[in-house]
Protein backbone atom coordinates (compact mmCIF):
# COMPACT_ATOMS: atom_id res chain seq x y z
CA UNK A 1 0.00 0.00 0.00
CA UNK A 2 1.33 3.28 -1.02
CA UNK A 3 0.32 7.14 -1.09
CA UNK A 4 -0.69 6.41 -5.05
CA UNK A 5 -2.97 4.00 -3.78
CA UNK A 6 -4.60 6.03 -1.33
CA UNK A 7 -5.05 8.62 -3.63
CA UNK A 8 -6.63 6.82 -6.39
CA UNK A 9 -8.63 4.74 -3.65
CA UNK A 10 -10.27 8.24 -2.18
CA UNK A 11 -10.57 9.62 -5.46
CA UNK A 12 -13.19 6.42 -6.11
CA UNK A 13 -15.13 6.07 -3.14
CA UNK A 14 -15.70 10.27 -3.31
CA UNK A 15 -16.81 9.91 -7.03
CA UNK A 16 -18.95 7.10 -5.77
CA UNK A 17 -17.72 5.54 -9.62
CA UNK A 18 -14.46 4.83 -11.05
CA UNK A 19 -14.74 6.17 -14.39
CA UNK A 20 -15.78 9.45 -13.02
CA UNK A 21 -12.85 8.85 -10.41
CA UNK A 22 -10.47 8.34 -13.67
CA UNK A 23 -11.43 11.09 -15.07
CA UNK A 24 -11.24 13.71 -11.94
CA UNK A 25 -7.67 11.93 -11.49
CA UNK A 26 -6.33 11.90 -15.29
CA UNK A 27 -6.10 8.30 -15.28
CA UNK A 28 -7.22 5.36 -17.56
CA UNK A 29 -10.70 3.71 -16.20
CA UNK A 30 -8.49 -0.08 -16.43
CA UNK A 31 -5.48 1.29 -14.89
CA UNK A 32 -7.40 2.54 -11.68
CA UNK A 33 -9.29 -0.49 -11.78
CA UNK A 34 -6.65 -2.60 -11.48
CA UNK A 35 -5.24 -0.76 -8.61
CA UNK A 36 -8.12 -1.31 -6.60
CA UNK A 37 -7.93 -4.86 -7.04
CA UNK A 38 -4.29 -5.00 -6.43
CA UNK A 39 -4.93 -2.81 -3.33
CA UNK A 40 -8.07 -5.20 -2.47
CA UNK A 41 -5.68 -8.18 -2.80
CA UNK A 42 -2.98 -6.64 -0.51
CA UNK A 43 -5.42 -6.18 2.31
CA UNK A 44 -7.40 -9.43 2.28
CA UNK A 45 -10.80 -7.22 2.24
CA UNK A 46 -13.32 -6.18 0.00
CA UNK A 47 -13.39 -2.75 -0.24
CA UNK A 48 -15.82 -1.68 -2.45
CA UNK A 49 -19.42 -3.38 -3.98
CA UNK A 50 -19.19 -2.48 -7.48
CA UNK A 51 -22.68 -2.25 -9.32
CA UNK A 52 -22.97 -0.91 -12.91
CA UNK A 53 -23.76 2.36 -12.02
CA UNK A 54 -22.24 3.14 -8.71
CA UNK A 55 -20.04 1.77 -6.08
CA UNK A 56 -20.95 1.21 -2.21
CA UNK A 57 -18.31 0.99 0.62
CA UNK A 58 -18.00 -1.87 2.49
CA UNK A 59 -17.44 -1.31 6.29
CA UNK A 60 -13.71 -2.26 6.14
CA UNK A 61 -13.38 0.87 2.81
CA UNK A 62 -15.51 2.74 5.54
CA UNK A 63 -12.36 2.41 7.69
CA UNK A 64 -9.64 2.81 5.37
CA UNK A 65 -11.79 6.11 3.99
CA UNK A 66 -11.22 7.71 7.22
CA UNK A 67 -7.52 6.15 7.74
CA UNK A 68 -6.48 7.73 4.22
CA UNK A 69 -7.60 10.96 4.86
CA UNK A 70 -5.69 11.52 7.80
CA UNK A 71 -2.38 9.24 6.29
CA UNK A 72 -2.77 12.26 3.25
CA UNK A 73 -3.14 15.19 5.61
CA UNK A 74 -0.28 14.17 7.47
CA UNK A 75 1.89 13.74 4.26
CA UNK A 76 0.41 17.35 3.46
CA UNK A 77 1.10 18.91 6.60
CA UNK A 78 4.88 17.29 6.96
CA UNK A 79 5.34 18.84 3.73
CA UNK A 80 4.48 22.16 4.70
CA UNK A 81 6.90 22.07 7.59
CA UNK A 82 9.84 21.17 5.77
CA UNK A 83 9.26 23.90 2.90
CA UNK A 84 8.91 25.89 5.68
CA UNK A 85 12.03 24.38 7.70
CA UNK A 86 13.83 28.13 6.71
CA UNK A 87 13.09 29.45 10.12
CA UNK A 88 9.60 31.60 8.63
CA UNK A 89 12.04 34.27 6.82
CA UNK A 90 9.37 33.55 3.50
CA UNK A 91 5.68 32.75 3.43
CA UNK A 92 2.24 34.40 4.16
CA UNK A 93 1.17 35.31 7.68
CA UNK A 94 -3.01 34.68 7.44
CA UNK A 95 -4.92 36.17 9.80
CA UNK A 96 -8.49 36.93 10.55
CA UNK A 97 -10.35 40.07 11.89
CA UNK A 98 -12.88 42.14 13.89
CA UNK A 99 -13.03 45.83 12.15
CA UNK A 100 -11.77 47.36 15.29
CA UNK A 101 -8.72 45.19 16.03
CA UNK A 102 -8.21 46.04 12.07
CA UNK A 103 -7.58 49.75 13.03
CA UNK A 104 -6.12 49.60 16.39
CA UNK A 105 -4.26 46.68 17.30
CA UNK A 106 -3.03 45.48 14.29
CA UNK A 107 -1.20 48.06 12.78
CA UNK A 108 1.58 48.75 15.34
CA UNK A 109 2.06 45.09 15.52
CA UNK A 110 2.37 44.16 12.25
CA UNK A 111 4.13 47.05 11.38
CA UNK A 112 7.08 46.18 13.96
CA UNK A 113 7.03 42.49 12.34
CA UNK A 114 7.03 43.78 9.18
CA UNK A 115 10.16 45.31 10.14
CA UNK A 116 11.88 42.08 11.27
CA UNK A 117 10.63 39.94 8.84
CA UNK A 118 10.59 41.67 6.30
CA UNK A 119 10.33 38.47 3.40
CA UNK A 120 6.76 37.81 4.96
CA UNK A 121 3.45 38.75 3.21
CA UNK A 122 0.44 39.35 4.76
CA UNK A 123 -2.78 37.58 4.10
CA UNK A 124 -6.11 39.99 6.30
CA UNK A 125 -9.54 38.92 6.22
CA UNK A 126 -11.70 41.85 8.08
CA UNK A 127 -14.90 39.90 8.82
CA UNK A 128 -17.48 38.78 12.18
CA UNK A 129 -16.32 36.54 14.76
CA UNK A 130 -18.29 33.78 14.00
CA UNK A 131 -16.73 33.92 10.16
CA UNK A 132 -13.27 33.89 11.30
CA UNK A 133 -13.74 31.06 13.40
CA UNK A 134 -15.60 29.11 10.55
CA UNK A 135 -11.91 30.39 8.44
CA UNK A 136 -10.05 28.97 11.31
CA UNK A 137 -11.81 25.58 11.18
CA UNK A 138 -11.30 25.42 7.34
CA UNK A 139 -7.40 26.32 8.11
CA UNK A 140 -8.05 29.34 5.37
CA UNK A 141 -6.27 31.54 8.40
CA UNK A 142 -4.12 30.33 11.28
CA UNK A 143 -5.09 33.53 13.37
CA UNK A 144 -8.01 34.81 14.66
CA UNK A 145 -8.46 38.39 16.68
CA UNK A 146 -12.03 38.02 18.27
CA UNK A 147 -14.58 39.38 20.60
CA UNK A 148 -15.17 37.15 23.37
CA UNK A 149 -16.55 34.52 24.51
CA UNK A 150 -15.62 31.78 22.62
CA UNK A 151 -15.28 27.81 23.21
CA UNK A 152 -11.60 27.59 25.20
CA UNK A 153 -11.54 23.85 24.46
CA UNK A 154 -10.62 24.16 20.55
CA UNK A 155 -8.84 26.99 20.60
CA UNK A 156 -5.41 28.50 22.10
CA UNK A 157 -5.54 32.08 23.27
CA UNK A 158 -4.11 35.33 24.11
CA UNK A 159 -6.52 37.38 25.88
CA UNK A 160 -6.28 41.34 25.57
CA UNK A 161 -7.44 43.50 28.14
CA UNK A 162 -11.41 43.77 28.77
CA UNK A 163 -12.81 46.96 28.38
CA UNK A 164 -16.58 48.94 29.44
CA UNK A 165 -19.18 49.34 26.00
CA UNK A 166 -19.86 52.87 25.24
CA UNK A 167 -23.15 55.00 24.28
CA UNK A 168 -22.10 56.08 20.85
CA UNK A 169 -24.79 59.13 19.98
CA UNK A 170 -25.28 62.35 18.32
CA UNK A 171 -24.36 65.19 20.98
CA UNK A 172 -28.20 66.36 22.26
CA UNK A 173 -29.05 63.05 23.63
CA UNK A 174 -27.36 63.67 26.79
CA UNK A 175 -25.55 66.31 28.49
CA UNK A 176 -22.87 67.76 27.22
CA UNK A 177 -20.63 67.41 29.93
CA UNK A 178 -21.32 64.03 30.64
CA UNK A 179 -18.54 61.06 30.81
CA UNK A 180 -20.14 58.17 32.31
CA UNK A 181 -23.62 57.14 32.22
CA UNK A 182 -25.68 54.69 34.25
CA UNK A 183 -27.85 51.74 32.05
CA UNK A 184 -31.18 53.45 33.62
CA UNK A 185 -29.76 56.22 31.63
CA UNK A 186 -30.96 54.46 28.64
CA UNK A 187 -34.95 54.02 29.43
CA UNK A 188 -37.06 55.04 26.33
CA UNK A 189 -33.70 55.75 24.48
CA UNK A 190 -33.86 54.23 21.03
CA UNK A 191 -31.02 51.76 21.28
CA UNK A 192 -28.87 50.67 18.19
CA UNK A 193 -27.40 47.28 18.42
CA UNK A 194 -24.83 44.49 17.28
CA UNK A 195 -27.15 41.07 16.85
CA UNK A 196 -23.50 39.62 18.74
CA UNK A 197 -24.35 41.66 22.00
CA UNK A 198 -28.17 41.76 21.89
CA UNK A 199 -28.62 38.92 24.75
CA UNK A 200 -26.15 40.63 27.14
CA UNK A 201 -27.48 43.81 26.81
CA UNK A 202 -30.99 43.03 26.86
CA UNK A 203 -30.08 41.04 30.90
CA UNK A 204 -28.44 44.01 31.43
CA UNK A 205 -31.20 46.59 30.99
CA UNK A 206 -33.39 43.83 32.66
CA UNK A 207 -31.17 43.44 35.99
CA UNK A 208 -31.24 47.32 36.08
CA UNK A 209 -35.28 46.94 36.02
CA UNK A 210 -36.06 47.75 32.38
CA UNK A 211 -37.14 46.47 29.11
CA UNK A 212 -34.83 48.30 26.46
CA UNK A 213 -36.62 49.55 23.51
CA UNK A 214 -34.22 48.26 20.65
CA UNK A 215 -34.61 50.04 17.64
CA UNK A 216 -32.28 48.03 15.26
CA UNK A 217 -29.96 44.94 15.56
CA UNK A 218 -27.18 45.24 13.16
CA UNK A 219 -24.32 42.46 12.39
CA UNK A 220 -22.30 45.93 9.97
CA UNK A 221 -20.40 47.55 12.84
CA UNK A 222 -19.74 50.79 10.94
CA UNK A 223 -23.74 50.70 10.04
CA UNK A 224 -24.46 51.00 13.67
CA UNK A 225 -22.23 54.26 14.43
CA UNK A 226 -23.57 55.77 10.51
CA UNK A 227 -27.11 55.23 12.26
CA UNK A 228 -26.42 56.76 15.51
CA UNK A 229 -24.50 59.69 13.37
CA UNK A 230 -27.66 60.34 11.97
CA UNK A 231 -29.35 60.71 15.32
CA UNK A 232 -31.84 57.46 14.93
CA UNK A 233 -30.65 56.34 18.19
CA UNK A 234 -27.81 55.53 20.90
CA UNK A 235 -25.91 52.60 19.70
CA UNK A 236 -24.31 50.56 22.51
CA UNK A 237 -20.80 49.56 21.10
CA UNK A 238 -17.42 48.28 22.87
CA UNK A 239 -14.96 51.42 23.96
CA UNK A 240 -12.52 50.34 20.78
CA UNK A 241 -14.95 51.01 18.26
CA UNK A 242 -14.39 54.77 18.82
CA UNK A 243 -13.15 56.38 15.08
CA UNK A 244 -14.44 53.57 12.98
CA UNK A 245 -16.29 56.26 11.45
CA UNK A 246 -15.43 60.11 11.17
CA UNK A 247 -17.75 62.14 12.83
CA UNK A 248 -17.99 65.62 14.33
CA UNK A 249 -21.36 64.90 15.60
CA UNK A 250 -20.99 61.30 17.57
CA UNK A 251 -20.34 61.67 21.47
CA UNK A 252 -18.79 58.88 23.08
CA UNK A 253 -19.83 58.11 26.88
CA UNK A 254 -18.77 55.18 28.75
CA UNK A 255 -21.26 52.80 30.62
CA UNK A 256 -21.14 52.49 34.19
CA UNK A 257 -22.17 49.12 34.25
CA UNK A 258 -19.92 45.73 35.26
CA UNK A 259 -22.08 43.38 33.10
CA UNK A 260 -21.75 45.13 29.83
CA UNK A 261 -18.14 44.40 29.51
CA UNK A 262 -16.32 43.22 26.05
CA UNK A 263 -13.02 41.46 25.64
CA UNK A 264 -10.91 40.46 22.91
CA UNK A 265 -8.29 37.66 21.87
CA UNK A 266 -6.22 36.12 19.25
CA UNK A 267 -6.97 32.47 18.74
CA UNK A 268 -5.53 29.68 16.76
CA UNK A 269 -6.70 26.07 16.65
CA UNK A 270 -5.79 23.46 19.30
CA UNK A 271 -3.17 20.55 18.40
CA UNK A 272 -3.07 22.30 14.74
CA UNK A 273 0.01 22.95 13.01
CA UNK A 274 1.41 26.72 13.04
CA UNK A 275 3.73 28.16 10.34
CA UNK A 276 6.60 29.57 11.19
CA UNK A 277 5.61 32.77 9.82
CA UNK A 278 2.54 32.60 12.68
CA UNK A 279 4.89 31.13 15.31
CA UNK A 280 7.02 34.31 14.79
CA UNK A 281 4.35 36.45 14.83
CA UNK A 282 2.66 35.73 18.09
CA UNK A 283 6.39 35.31 19.84
CA UNK A 284 6.83 39.35 18.66
CA UNK A 285 3.96 40.62 20.36
CA UNK A 286 3.92 43.21 21.83
CA UNK A 287 0.21 44.02 23.88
Amino acid sequence: MDIKQLTYFLGIVEEGNITKAAQKLHIAQPHLSKQLKLLEDEVGVKLVERSTRKIQTTDAGKMLQHRARQILELMDITMKELKDFNEGLQGTLSIGTIASAAGSLLPEQVYKYHQKYPGVKFHLRECHTIEILELLNKGIIEIGIIRTPFNADHYESILLPSEPMIAATRKNFFEEEQQHISLKSLIDKPLLIHRRYEKMIVEACRQSGFEPTILGTIDDTKTILLWADKGMGVAIVPKDWIGLISSTNLKYIEINEPALITGTAIIWKKNQYLSSVTKHFLDNLEI
